[in-house]
């Protein structure tokens, strides 16, 4: 698999904006009394994607880094900040306004598995979006149909099949065509590769790699493996606790990262040279990971990070401009 370049696209050209982006969970339970704990699932995110480009978004489970993208598309409501989406604020709209939308961005789940119907045909399920949309006549659906397997490497006969007689692999496949189904313009991949064996994991990255250059996709994409991130993305950013502690172009992150958060997650990363991986130095994390329900007062990092100092515990601080990598961290002040 050869590295990825990055895209040629303009400076201003960007197809998905977010200002301060926070999403929030009221925590309903039996067992609390009075007023329901907030849990602050994502707490105040800005980057921008351009056209045509691959965004990574990294970050150990339960930062929050699917919960943004969600959020990013409208599958979940924003509790404030802005998301602004082809050069309109998105963030407010209802139901009914996003329909149009939602034609130009689309979502690739997780889970193959639990993402398909079970009831209905692998025809029925990439046609559904189409259907919705009111698009093209019950024969060109069925071509449409057809071609899209064919684009994702299944055969145009599966179109009769159900999900339970595909591989994981292949309803992934499914699962992307589906995405593809509309024409769309930028796609959040939700960990697309995460529940696939192994040998199966370089192929559909290898795909969606190549679909993104024919058809000028753009990607967010959520991930936790940090070697195939390095492979498909152009900039990446790392999140912990609901908030995004560094971003840059993903040479730069990786050759030099920043933010110690981000040097740790690195120096996990396993090197298939014995020799090289002896003599790597891992950077192992003490301290208790905080609860997003009572984040630290000061920096997200500070209770886990081994240059903390009274200052981190009481002022959070903001992504500034560092050697062309923004990162959030009172070290480079």
């Amino acid at each position: 698999m050869t590295s990825v370049q990055n895209p040629a696209a303009k400076e201003n050209d960007y197809i998905l904006e977010l200002k301060d982006l926070k999403k929030y969970f009221r925590i309903k339970s039996k067992k609390t009394f009075g007023e329901h704990p907030i849990l602050k699932a994502v707490d105040g995110v800005s980057f921008r994607i351009k056209r045509g480009e691959i965004f990574g978004l990294v970050g150990e489970s339960g930062c929050g880094k699917t919960t943004l993208g969600r959020t990013a598309v409208r599958l979940y409501d924003p509790t404030g900040g802005q998301i602004i989406f082809n050069g309109q604020d998105i963030t407010n709209l209802s139901h009914k306004e996003l329909i149009p939308l939602k034609q130009k961005m689309q979502i690739i789940f997780q889970d193959p598995y639990a993402s398909l119907n079970p009831r209905l045909t692998v025809g029925d399920i990439i046609a559904e979006p189409m259907v919705i949309h009111k698009m093209f006549t019950p024969a060109e659906r069925t071509e449409r149909v057809q071609e899209l397997l064919r684009v994702v490497g299944l055969k145009p006969d599966h179109i009769r099949r159900y999900p339970h007689e595909f591989s994981g692999g292949q309803r992934q496949r499914v699962g992307i065509a589906r995405a593809l189904a509309m024409g769309p313009e930028f796609i959040m991949c939700d960990e697309p590769i995460s529940a696939l064996d192994v040998s199966i994991q370089a192929q559909i990255i290898n795909m969606l790699e190549e679909l993104q250059q024919k058809r000028n996709l753009s990607y967010l994409f959520v991930a936790h493996d940090l070697s195939m991130v390095r492979h498909i993305c152009h900039r990446i950013g790392v999140m912990y606790l609901g908030n995004l502690v560094e971003c840059g172009s993903c040479r730069d992150v990786y050759k030099e990262p920043k933010h110690p958060y981000t040097q740790a997650l690195l120096s996990a990363v396993p090197i298939p040279d014995p020799d090289r991986a002896a003599a790597k130095e891992r950077i192992i994390l003490e301290g208790e990971i905080p609860s997003p329900v009572n984040p630290p007062a000061g920096c997200p990092f500070s209770t886990r990070c081994p240059h903390a100092t009274d200052r981190c515990k009481e002022e959070k601080p903001v992504l500034r401009d560092v050697d062309g990598t923004m990162v959030a961290c009172h070290l480079y002040d």
